[in-house]
């Protein structure tokens, strides 16, 4: 859609004014992004028995 009045292509984007936020401490985690979580538990019992065979593997041939 053109914009005759100011002779341009794009379209007039409105801005409304910013609201206060709600809840300032949320505000300030709002912009961090959030990282990978450890393991849970059953993961963790799963590495370790994987862990518990390759170790009985390698003093079995070893």
């Amino acid at each position: 859609m053109a914009n005759k009045s100011l002779h341009t292509r794009q379209k007039m984007v409105f801005q409304l004014p910013q609201q206060k936020p709600r809840n300032n401490a949320a505000l300030a985690l709002h912009g961090k992004k959030g990282g990978a979580h450890g393991k849970d538990a059953g993961a963790a019992r799963s590495e370790a028995q994987a862990a518990f065979k390759r170790l009985l593997k390698r003093h079995e041939t070893g």
